[in-house]
């Protein structure tokens, strides 16, 4: 399949590196990165652009908005990405009929879905219609306090319980569960319940940081203090200073970054490279993994001291199996959230459709709940849902087995069965990572532990 060919505009030299190696991972052609709009339609006018991922403010007198229009007159599709929340500035933005908005920060499963959705609403001609509101219908939540995680099952409740217990203080939170479960959004509601809620959380996935920037993205640079630094740059850690900052993945930090985590926890201070003098960060860290960080200890990936820093307030994130109560309303959620950004009415949700999502164990978790009824909201037909269209097994219904494989093993053997549908392909869409409801690093990761040989 040919992928499209891509042009970045974003003027934060690390943001658009990201962005390019995430779409690079994923088979996309990167026609060029420019900071600015000029640069931007000097790239346009010399190669053939099949979208654009633009930023609303750029450097110069015109921004991004400025530039839309002139994509627009070309039918250039493009998708927005920015932390901007100004209603004035998404009302500019809505008028010039993007194809997606991504938010800062972003995760790569993020870009890669806008731009599997984008290519959707190509082909059938529909433009999102972006919204300044903050809930999607009537849902029951699980309590009043939090946006967007939905259910009422005892094992949720709990894990509410907590958050309200820990989120006023300043203690670091270490979130546990499998991928999908949703722990980015228990480390928001963390920061949205806490003192630090006016300034913004500052998100960082440890597992996409490039090994050659990691450093410079967390605790900044100095100009001059290696080739390439032509300016002084803030990194993640000074960024949140005075609020939270979230390290998702804490498990695939490198060995030797972790020294350096543990000097802001037990100093609260920072160095950026080539500086000076210490740099005082008021902050408080949350971190999250799939990992079982003992295990990594045990085997030297992982410091003690870290862990005992990080785990002072721990909470774990039950897989959905375990609370699939929850389901229908997650699935009401779902529906009605990809119904709005895909244009699509659903007048209802059948009652098959659900005993479907309840027959099934949900090895995703919430993300793969979540992929599927994207799915079924884009395959439906005349507002109506489809249940043969999610594509999904009875796990939970089959008999049990005389023999009780281990849990290495049967992640071993789903990993292998999806790639075998996936026909070996791991990113992307269509990719077993899309399919599995985790980023394509977390399932290269798993390939490389579970010794699957892809071929």
């Amino acid at each position: 399949m040919i992928k499209e060919k891509i042009l970045i505009v974003e003027d934060e030299f690390i943001v658009a590196h990201d962005l390019k190696m995430i779409l690079q991972r994923a088979g996309y052609f990167v026609v060029g990165i420019a900071d600015s709009v000029k640069k931007a339609r000097a790239i346009i006018d010399q190669h053939a652009v099949d979208l654009v991922l633009l930023d609303i403010y750029l450097k110069g007198r015109l921004t991004g908005i400025d530039l839309a229009h002139d994509l627009m007159k070309r039918q250039v599709p493009f998708i927005y990405i920015s932390a901007n929340s100004n209603e004035k500035v998404l009302e500019a933005a809505k008028s010039t009929s993007p194809y997606g908005f991504i938010v800062k920060p972003y995760r790569e499963q993020d870009v890669l879905l806008s731009i599997d959705i984008a290519r959707y609403r190509k082909e059938s001609g529909n433009h999102i219609k972006i919204s300044s509101e903050q809930t999607v219908g009537n849902l029951p939540l699980a309590k009043a306090d939090f946006n967007d995680i939905i259910g009422q099952s005892t094992a949720l409740l709990s894990v509410l319980d907590k958050i309200k217990i820990v989120a006023p203080t300043n203690t670091s939170v270490l979130i546990t569960g499998d991928s999908g479960t949703g722990k980015e959004e228990v480390a928001k509601s963390l920061h949205r319940l806490s003192p630090r809620a006016p300034k913004p959380i500052v998100a960082i996935n440890c597992a996409a940081l490039p090994s050659d920037l990691i450093e410079s993205i967390l605790f900044g640079h100095e100009k001059g203090s290696f080739t390439g630094a032509i300016n002084t740059r803030v990194g993640k850690f000074e960024e949140a200073n005075g609020s939270t900052i979230f390290l998702d993945e804490i498990g695939e930090m490198p060995f030797d970054i972790q020294a350096k985590l543990l000097r802001v926890l037990q100093e609260k201070e920072i160095e950026r490279i080539g500086g000076q003098q210490p740099i005082k960060v008021d902050l408080r860290i949350i971190a999250a993994t799939n990992l079982n960080l003992e295990k990594e200890i045990a085997k030297g990936r992982f410091r003690l001291d870290l862990f005992y820093r990080l785990n002072v307030f721990p909470i774990h994130i039950p897989p959905l199996s375990q609370r699939k109560t929850d389901i229908p309303l997650l699935a009401e959620f779902f529906v009605q959230k990809h119904a709005k950004a895909t244009n699509k009415k659903i007048t209802a949700i059948p009652p098959d459709f659900i005993d479907r999502l309840l027959a099934y164990d949900w090895p995703g978790n919430v993300r793969e709940l979540d992929h599927f009824i994207l799915r079924g909201v884009l395959l439906s037909v005349n507002g109506k849902l489809n249940p043969n269209h999610l594509a999904i097994g009875t796990k939970s219904q089959e008999p049990f087995q005389n023999s009780i494989k281990s849990i290495h093993d049967n992640e071993r053997d789903h990993i292998i069965k999806v790639l075998e549908i996936c026909k070996g392909k791991v990113s992307g869409s269509g990719g077993a990572a899309e399919l599995l409801g985790i980023p394509a690093t977390t399932l290269n990761s798993k390939i490389k532990k579970l010794n699957i040989n892809r071929s």
